[in-house]
């Protein structure tokens, strides 16, 4: 099953707002939060790093949790385990963000269905790096 069509994929990565938290970004290169966090840089997105060491990564600071972070966040992009995602999904409404999007691997289809019945715009087991791509925005 596709958990986010074509149009919502663009519409997140070109509407939802310039705001993204992404969950689970640490300082290293090696991961694939680290690479997609710079391709959405790239396309003049804030990135802010969201990890229990709450270090700073690509020149933006770190907060260890949603909850922390002192301004509003548009999107909150999910690279952790998917028994933990459902979690990050919740808090994304709590924190009043516009979309949530799981990464390639990280499915939750109860957390989707929770999280579009709250209003938001989801994507889930896609790479938003890859998406960009794809659709040709960067």
């Amino acid at each position: 099953m596709t958990y986010g069509d074509d149009a919502t994929i663009r519409d997140i990565l070109t509407s939802a707002g310039e705001i993204w938290a992404v969950v689970g970004l640490s300082s290293n290169p090696d991961r694939a939060a680290y690479r997609v966090a710079e391709k959405l840089q790239r396309i003049g997105k804030k990135v802010v790093p969201v990890h229990p060491k709450a270090e700073a990564v690509h020149g933006e600071q770190g907060y260890a949790s949603l909850a922390e972070i002192p301004f509003p966040v548009d999107v909150v992009n999910v690279f952790v385990n998917s028994a933990l995602a459902g979690d990050i999904a919740d808090q994304a409404v709590t924190i009043g963000a516009k979309a949530v999007w799981f990464q390639l691997d990280v499915v939750d289809v109860a957390a989707y269905d929770r999280t579009r019945g709250a209003g938001l715009r989801m994507v889930m087991d896609r790479s938003a790096g890859r998406e960009i791509t794809r659709l040709g925005l960067a």
